[in-house]
């Protein structure tokens, strides 16, 4: 046992008391441990910095301050011909859609003669109207015509015995003019019952129920027995040639982007077909509450397009010559999007843009850039307005420009 003397302070005086060396043991055995652990801390710093400032280029604080320069990531983007493509969704429907009714009076439908699905004729009679009614009519009216044409008969006859007695004074000249006046009226009795006839045939005609165009029936909304009238609305729904068509529903920006003309890519839902079409009519208004308006894509006829239906669309709009960037080198704030550019003595300048279309290369830069200035291709986020900084020239996918050493020439 060791012993230590002390001095009290309060009273000045020596004291004899046990120290136990346990303690400073203890403590000496923890002093590597806590060496150790500086050391570590120490170097996650350091791999810290070293990836803030290789990895991703960006610039650590104070460095500026300290008048070093971090090294910094930039690509030259250049000029890029760009394919313009808009995607777009919409319905399918019939090109030419024609509703088919009654045109006529109406009745009890006797016939019908076509399904939806049925490809019909201009012309082709759709369904049957009972005219049991109608055709007595026509009988009726046309027994009229034959007693009118007797009765003008008639009065022909009289006249022609007249005008061969007037010539010997057995009748005066008014009497002559009274027969003549009556054949007149018979001829026309005949004409009004002929045209009677006719206007009831014709009728009779339009009890039938026909196709105006050739196409396809989308619906049948009658059946037998069904009575109808002008007032039942449409019976038959018919694609005028078949002919369909998408209504792709857009923004305004990009129906500016559109013209007629323009193929498409049309994809049903539901489907692995493609087919192509043509915009035909784009929509001269917007809506004012979607703030879109719709481009009308015709397509041919295939079973697989049917009207009612959702289908995407893929418009080729062009091509457009732009510098083209990676997502990582566009930033965005309030203000919209920007990015950081080299400037002079090499300080970073932040340039206002206006992106485009975004593809699986990269985001077309439609404004903002000519395509030959330095880029940051990563760090924009940790730089500041006129911040110094050392570019390193690589491309898109982050590999230093030029630093490929060439193959050594094999030995002979």
């Amino acid at each position: 046992m060791n012993y230590a003397t002390t001095v009290r302070a309060e009273t000045a005086e020596y004291s004899d008391e046990k120290f136990d060396m346990s303690d400073a043991r203890t403590q000496r055995s923890k002093l590597p441990i806590i060496i150790l652990l500086i050391a570590l801390l120490l170097g996650l710093i350091a791999g810290a910095y070293y990836y803030v400032t290789q990895g991703t280029g960006a610039v650590p604080a104070g460095d500026d301050r300290e008048g070093q320069a971090a090294a910094i990531s930039v690509i030259a983007p250049g000029q890029t011909t760009i394919e313009g493509r808009i995607n777009a969704v919409g319905t399918l429907a019939a090109r030419r859609e024609l509703p088919v009714g009654v045109a006529g009076e109406g009745g009890r439908v006797t016939l019908v003669s076509v399904d939806a699905g049925d490809w019909v004729r201009a012309g082709q009679v759709l369904a049957v109207i009972d005219r049991s009614v109608q055709n007595q009519q026509v009988a009726s009216s046309s027994a009229q015509v034959e007693v009118s044409r007797a009765d003008a008969n008639l009065a022909q006859a009289n006249l022609d015995r007249a005008l061969k007695l007037v010539e010997r004074g057995f009748i005066s000249k008014a009497d002559i003019d009274r027969l003549t006046a009556t054949r007149d009226a018979a001829s026309a009795r005949v004409k009004v019952a002929q045209a009677q006839v006719g206007e009831l045939r014709a009728r009779n005609s339009r009890l039938n129920i026909i196709a105006p165009a050739s196409g396809l029936v989308l619906e049948r909304m009658v059946q037998p027995g069904q009575v109808v009238s002008a007032g039942s609305g449409a019976l038959f729904r018919i694609a005028q040639g078949g002919e369909m068509e998408m209504m792709a529903q857009l923004s305004e920006v990009d129906l500016a982007a559109l013209s007629t003309g323009l193929e498409a890519t049309i994809v049903p839902t539901g489907s692995d077909k493609n087919f192509t079409g043509q915009i035909w009519q784009i929509s001269p208004v917007i809506d004012p509450q979607s703030r879109q308006g719709t481009a009308r894509i015709a397509l041919p006829y295939a079973p697989e397009l049917r009207p009612g239906g959702f289908a995407n669309a893929t418009i080729a709009s062009g091509t457009l010559v732009a510098p083209m960037l990676p997502e990582s080198a566009i930033l965005s704030d309030d203000d919209g999007a920007y990015v950081f550019v080299v400037g002079a003595d090499n300080k970073a300048q932040r340039r206002r843009v206006k992106t485009g279309l975004v593809t699986a290369q990269g985001i077309a830069v439609m404004d903002g850039l000519t395509g030959r200035e330095k880029v940051v291709l990563r760090a924009g986020g940790f730089l500041t307005e006129g911040e110094l900084i050392s570019p390193q020239l690589v491309d898109v996918n982050g590999k230093p420009v030029g630093s490929e050493k060439p193959a050594r020439a094999a030995k002979g």
